[in-house]
């Protein structure tokens, strides 16, 4: 498609006094469930390492449920080291093939081999926390999500600064945008990469500019599930004491119904019953459907 134009993309709404559901366009948040293939992601209880025990886990999770499954071999949490290709592959291969009867499945993948893979044994969605796959979805027809990350897993915490991270966030992801159609993505959704290269300050401020980044008329995909920024927050719910993942559900359920009410189409969970018993009285309390 050389020469084509970039697209131009909805303005944002920045209309004021109306409902949540009139500006921000959206009635319905699907819940992610993660499937963590890796012994090293940092929240040890999401750790399978067996394909027999994620693929009885995603199946529990759809039963709870999950609307998507998102399945990763390659840890990305802050100081984490990649793996190489053949290894991730043998660890997502069996349980994406296995699992993709029974729900909607994601590969979450940096690597392009991985991904191509993943979409033939079932996969539909690329969950691209590097933003560098977007030919691979053109080719294969699957959804793919732009995240924005500041570095790499490696180094992204190390002294993560932004002159202002809405604005920068924001253009990055359109610009992923931009060009992804002109490859011939045919959906795309963007994800503001909570906690990837980001302060406690900036995940606030991206959670608060939400529906900014719905206004823009892509699917917009949240994940804050048992992250650190969390056990922050709670700090001083705890005696001054950070709590572990284990103890952030509070902050991840609070986090996830934000993300609903403010248009995001997707939540991503370690928690999916908890996450639906939330969203069901949200819905209550709406009087309509969120999800």
């Amino acid at each position: 498609m050389a020469g084509a134009q970039a697209p131009v993309f909805p303005p944002r709404n920045d209309a004021a006094g109306e409902s949540p559901h009139q500006v921000r366009g959206r009635k319905s948040c699907q819940i992610m469930g993660i499937i963590n293939m890796t012994p090293d992601s940092f929240y040890p209880e999401s750790r399978c390492i067996e394909p027999a025990a994620a693929i009885a886990r995603g199946i529990e999770m759809v039963e709870a449920g999950a609307d998507i499954l998102d399945v990763g071999g390659e840890s990305t949490r802050p100081g984490a080291s990649p793996v190489s290709d053949g290894e991730e592959m043998d660890r997502v291969l069996p349980v994406i093939s296995a699992l993709s009867v029974h729900a909607r499945v994601s590969i979450d993948t940096r690597k392009e081999s991985v991904a191509r893979e993943a979409m033939k044994e079932g996969a539909s969605i690329i969950n691209d926390v590097s933003s560098s796959l977007s030919q691979v979805a053109a080719d294969t027809q699957a959804v793919w999500i732009a995240m924005h990350m500041k570095g790499d897993p490696r180094n992204m915490q190390d002294a993560p600064s932004y002159t202002n991270v809405v604005d920068e966030v924001e253009q990055f992801l359109l610009d992923a945008a931009a060009n992804a159609v002109i490859s011939g993505v045919s959906e795309i959704w963007i994800d503001p990469g909570i906690g990837f290269g980001k302060t406690l300050e900036h995940n606030i401020e991206l959670l608060k500019a939400l529906p900014r980044f719905v206004a823009h008329g892509f699917p917009v995909l949240v994940g804050t599930s048992r992250k650190s920024f969390l056990g922050t927050l709670a700090r001083e719910c705890m005696c001054g004491e950070i709590p572990d993942p284990s103890m952030r559900l509070p902050g991840s359920l609070a986090t996830a119904v934000w993300g609903a009410i403010n248009g995001a189409s997707v939540v991503r969970v370690h928690d999916v019953l908890a996450t639906k018993h939330a969203f069901k009285l949200l819905d209550a309390s709406y009087g309509s459907s969120l999800h």
